[in-house]
């Protein structure tokens, strides 16, 4: 991670653009910027899909100068909700995104949008020189290059919100912090990520087959969307953060481990060549690598469950079985032959997982499926293969492989 040593912002209240506002991680960070207060932070943007009712809500309760949602019946109703708002303006899709984070009043961006939607916006921010906050994985997972390279050139910070990803950040700067935050790094040997393992972490295979989608949405530790949760539950999100961990520190693949701690309380390591492993460990509550994205370099209070290592009582971790959740394998395969492959896996991902929520398919095929595309795609089968991808490659690979992944997903194992 280059951009380790912080920008210097000046001393008013950061404008905060918080795209996709009404899902879980945007509720919690409209939580932290009311405990931060409005002399710390103000929100400047709130973007939405669909949730026109809750947005319209937030934007009451926050008043921000503008609010994005999508085109159609809920920009409609929206502009109906806050017509005796006129001060807020509303914008829609993804060009509405782009124009709140591009505005002037905008110091920082909370990207919390599910998917690739979130990309436009995320690249957008990297361009203006924002300082990008990152809970949508997905942007570094199908267009990581594109994103480092505009952040680089333009000043933009990239900062983890992800557990697992802000816990590494802080790991780092414990660890050695005038050594910078990535590979290479003569100190560091390896990043380890942990893994709740879901529902289905000691389910046999044969169980997991006939895994329903309330079995898959009970995630035994955190309260999280939908998407995420049935993510947790094949350990997609898993083989996300590892292609996230290689972008934001420049991580070779064989440096990244996954490992299994179903208490949820160490949410990343790093180990160094001494035999040293610092570990950032605490209660599970995403407010915490929120509020920390929003204040770094500083550490704010934050009202959270007591840390009792006593009440909690042990610390367990395991090997995954990558035979019952054989997703994160796809995560190295994507990292050893490149191309637009972050894209195809993601793209092939939001499909299946979608199908299984309209209990369309099984569970099982989510990830099978999520294989078939991606090794269609690396068999020539699918768009040309560049080295250093475009945008519009990236782009042109993901509309691919969503197509690909509707016809596998209706084929039989």
């Amino acid at each position: 991670m280059e951009n380790a040593e912080p920008r210097v912002l000046a001393k008013k209240p950061m404008g905060l653009v918080l795209l996709g506002s009404t899902g879980s991680i945007g509720k919690s960070t409209l939580d932290v910027v009311r405990s931060l207060g409005p002399e710390t932070v103000r929100v400047t943007g709130l973007a939405a899909g669909t949730k026109w009712e809750i947005l319209a809500e937030q934007a009451r309760a926050h008043r921000p100068s503008r609010v994005s949602i999508a085109d159609g019946e809920p920009y409609v109703r929206l502009r109906e909700a806050l017509r005796d708002l006129p001060r807020i303006e509303i914008l829609k899709g993804e060009e509405g995104q782009r124009q709140m984070v591009a505005a002037p009043d905008c110091d920082a961006v909370l990207a919390a949008v599910t998917g690739a939607a979130g990309l436009p916006a995320v690249v957008e921010a990297a361009r203006c020189g924002k300082r990008l906050c990152l809970s949508n994985k997905e942007s570094l997972v199908v267009a990581g290059p594109i994103v480092w390279k505009l952040a680089r050139e333009n000043g933009s910070e990239l900062l983890p919100v992800d557990s697992e990803h802000s816990a590494i950040f802080q790991c780092l700067r414990s660890g050695s912090p005038s050594r910078g935050l990535g590979f290479p790094r003569e100190d560091l040997k390896r990043i380890i990520l942990t893994a709740s393992g879901g529902p289905f972490r000691q389910w046999p295979n044969e169980r997991m087959e006939r895994a329903s989608v309330e079995d898959a949405l009970a995630h035994p530790t955190w309260k999280m969307g939908p998407n995420i949760t049935i993510d947790s539950a094949t350990l997609m999100n898993k083989a996300l953060e590892v292609i996230e961990a290689h972008w934001l520190f420049s991580a070779p693949p064989e440096r990244i481990d996954v490992i299994c701690h179903p208490q949820s309380i160490v949410h990343s390591m790093v180990e160094f060549v001494d035999g040293s492993v610092v570990a950032q460990l605490g209660v599970p509550d995403m407010r915490v690598p929120i509020q920390y994205a929003l204040t770094f370099p500083e550490r704010r209070d934050l009202e959270v469950a007591p840390f009792d290592l006593a009440k909690i009582g042990s610390l367990t971790f395991e090997a995954v079985d990558r035979e019952r959740f054989p997703a994160i394998d796809l995560a190295y395969t994507v990292l050893a032959r490149g191309g637009a492959g972050g894209a195809v896996l993601n793209a092939a991902n939001e499909v299946a997982r979608a199908a299984f929520l309209e209990r369309a398919i099984g569970f099982r095929e989510i990830t099978r499926t999520n294989a078939r595309v991606l090794s269609r795609y690396y068999d020539g089968r699918g768009p040309r293969i560049s080295e250093r991808p475009t945008l519009d490659e990236v782009l042109e690979a993901d509309r691919w492989a969503r197509e690909e992944a509707r016809s596998c997903s209706k084929q039989p194992s």
